[in-house]
Formats: C-alpha cells, structure tokens, sequence
C-alpha cells in the first residue's frame, strides 16, 4: 500500500483550477451535448417508470425531521412510562428524559429538533456531528438513534423499519443505510449484528469516520507495514483501507465457497482530508462515496475513469459541509463518463421532503439543467453500483445489463438511449487503446 503512494506523488499535488484540467475535460460539442434531442425522442417513445437506488445514505439519519419528530411524539404518546436511559447510575422513564430537558415533546416543531444543517456547519464537522443530537441533547440521540442502549436500539430499529416500509409503498427506490462502527471493542461487530438480526433489519428495497481530520503520520520509504504499526497514535486513512480490504477479500473468498453472497468496500473517501485517501482507496474499495477531491487531481480523476469505479455523490451534503453546490464536479465528472450516481448520505440534516432522493434528483436536474437521458443515466448507474442481487438488476436494468456498451442496456428497462451507451463505451475503448498502444511503443 505504500510504494504506490511514492510512485503517484506527482499526480497528488492538489491543482484545483489548473490549466491541467483541461486535459481530461469535456466541450460543449461533444456528442453528449449534440444528441440530447435524439436521445430525449428515443427515451419518449420507450419510456418507463425508472428504478433509482439511495447508494450512500446513513442509517442514523436516514429519516427525514418531520419523520423522526412524529416517531419521538408517537412513542411519547404509548411509552411515556417506560424506563429508556440509564444516567448517573439512575434509571429514566421517557417522561423523566423530557422532564429534564425541560421540553414536552408536543411543543416539539421541526425547528426546534435543530437537526438540520446550515450555514454554521460548512468546514465545521464538529458542529455538524452535533445536529445527530434532537433538540441539543445527547439523551435523546441515545434513546432513538443508537443500537447499544437500555432498549437495545428497539427504537432505533423501529424507525428504519418505518423508512424500508416507505421506499416499498414505492416499489421503485431502494436505498442502502449504512451503520456506523466505531472500533470501541472487539465486540462491537457481534453486537451489531445481533441486533440486525434480533429485529429482523431486512427489506428487499433496504440492503462514519471524520476523514477530514489531519492525519499526524504521512508515508515515506521508512514508514512500517500495515501490520507492523506499533503506534499509540490512531493509523492513517491508508492503513484502515488496507486492513478492511484484506479482512473483507479473506470473508468473501470463504462466503463465495459456500455459495453465499459477498460484501461490497464502499468508503467514505474524497470529501474531505489528504487526496492521498483516493489512492488507498483506488487500489483497495470497489466504490466511492463523495469523491469530491478528484476534481484537484486529473490523473487521479482518469484513472477512476479507466478503472470505471463506482463514485456516490451527495451534493446536498456537501453544500452544507465542504462544497458550494455551484463549484460540485459531479456534472463535470458525468459528462466525463465517470461512474457517478446521486445519494442523500443524511436526509435528516439535508433535505425538507419525505422523498430526499427524489429532492436530490430534482434538484441537480434544475441547476445544472440536466437533460433526461443524463438523469435516466445516474439512476441507471446506481443501480449497477449497489448491493441489489443479480436477478433485482436484470428485472430493474435489463438482463444483459454486465454486457459492455449498449448491448448491456436494455432501453426500456432503464430508459437510457443506446446513443449514450455507445458513446461510453467507444470513448473508453479508445482511451484504453491508447494506453496500451503507448505501452508496446
């Protein structure tokens, strides 16, 4: 994991509004901007009902605040009584919670929640973590929002559930809520899989680390193996890729033996912090989420787009964290033909509907005025990037849908004119020729 580190130095240097730029880039007259009426014609004669997956979303957040302020009022209502939190050795009902915080939930407003994010959480992720907390306080993000408590997440498990049952009422949006594990004890994995299990966490429409923290050890040819760090300090973002990678390929190869499905290395990486973290995980994940650091390094950038690997972007998010939603790459990077899809990462801070990832669809089609074909081609992307089964792609997608170019897509399944997919897959096979002409020259 360290050598290629040395060997990319020159690419990393961060040149965000570079002439190098330029290099990989998109003009306007290209064929994806010239046939966009052919394609909107094909698409109108043909057109269905479009399947979208939510490929980067947090379980903690993944209900919008009008959802979660109802759920609080809703279990106020039956279990006022009940004993929710343990503090200072005493035991709390819910009642007693509310009663020391000095609120009645049914005074309760969205606003008053304070859980979405503004102005006052851009380059502050300290600030950010806090609005997981409703109203301010850590109580009640224990009491509904945790899987390790009095309750043992019930309620936690409760709102999910409510969520998966939504997205089915749907039947065309899929999202893939992650869970967040902390590395507090060799435990930690079993807990929180017990409870998945204990309240069946399961919906076919269901299947983080602060990365913008300064690491203190940066790499050079004295730096130890992965498995030689002896270090009190916490290892670097490259050491946890390298870790998680090689335990996850050791888990996979034995599931696929027994004819079990595999799990998927899908990191947060890009968003923020070294743009070193998109080499370990260019070398070690199967997807991305945000990215937004490859629009600083354009060898990067074109290596994610010869490798083809799957990018989640959340630009709702990042407009209130890290990125003006104006100065987000992820028009850029589709034009481009980078893998890219749309996510909502944390509906509960970001969005104001009860569909956030149709607000994110809605919102990136009006700004960068996206045409149809390019909004059919992100969901279709999605949908390719997640964890659904092989028989779910092929009904949602097309049955040839691993096949290259467009004999992978099947028009009315993903609404995706084959003008499009030949496109990519002509302009990659170029690019990939040229390199491997270059190499035998």
């Amino acid at each position: 994991m360290l050598q290629p580190e040395e060997l990319f130095e020159p690419a990393l240097v961060e040149r965000e509004g570079s002439m190098d730029l330029d290099l990989f880039s998109v003009s306007e007259d290209c064929p994806i901007h010239l046939q966009q009426a052919k394609e909107h014609e094909i698409q109108k004669e043909l057109a269905e009902e479009q399947s979208v997956v939510d490929t980067h979303i947090h379980a903690a957040a993944c209900m919008s605040q009008k959802h979660l302020l109802t759920f609080i009022q809703k279990t106020y209502q039956t279990d006022a009584d009940r004993i929710v939190l343990e503090k200072d050795g005493n035991k709390l009902t819910l009642k007693q919670v509310f009663s020391g915080l000095h609120k009645d939930p049914y005074d309760l407003t969205v606003d008053s929640l304070d859980v979405h994010a503004g102005r006052q959480t851009f380059h502050r992720f300290d600030k950010f973590n806090s609005k997981y907390n409703p109203v301010g306080a850590s109580e009640l993000r224990e009491i509904f929002l945790k899987t390790d408590n009095l309750m043992e997440g019930e309620y936690f498990a409760e709102i999910i559930k409510e969520v998966a049952h939504d997205l089915e009422e749907s039947k065309y949006l899929h999202a893939e809520p992650r869970l967040s594990v902390y590395g507090s004890s060799p435990g930690e994995w079993l807990h929180l899989s017990k409870w998945f299990i204990k309240h069946k966490l399961y919906s076919t429409n269901m299947s983080v680390d602060d990365e913008s923290k300064r690491n203190k050890h940066m790499f050079s040819t004295q730096s130890p193996t992965p498995d030689k760090w002896e270090s009190k300090d916490n290892p670097p973002y490259s050491y946890y890729i390298y870790f998680m990678y090689a335990n996850l390929m050791t888990l996979n190869n034995l599931r696929k033996e027994r004819g079990l499905c595999t799990f998927q290395f899908r990191p947060h990486c890009g968003e923020a912090g070294s743009i070193t973290h998109l080499v370990s995980a260019f070398l070690g994940a199967d997807n991305i989420s945000h990215g937004l650091n490859l629009k600083k390094s354009p060898v990067l950038q074109y290596l994610f787009y010869l490798a083809q690997i799957p990018i989640a972007m959340s630009p709702l998010s990042n407009n209130s964290l890290f990125l003006e939603y104006s100065k987000n790459p992820l028009r850029e990077f589709l034009h481009k033909g980078l893998h890219v899809s749309l996510s909502t990462d944390d509906p509960m801070q970001f969005h104001y509907t009860k569909e956030p990832l149709m607000e994110e669809y809605a919102i990136a089609a009006q700004l960068w005025k996206l045409s149809t074909c390019d909004v059919c081609e992100i969901a279709r992307n999605s949908v390719v990037q997640s964890g659904l089964s092989h028989e779910q792609k092929q009904y949602f997608i097309g049955k040839n849908y691993q096949n290259e170019g467009p004999e992978g897509n099947d028009i009315q399944r993903s609404n995706v004119a084959q003008i499009r997919m030949a496109y990519r897959y002509e302009t990659l096979c170029n690019e990939l020729s040229l390199l491997v002409d270059a190499v035998r020259h």
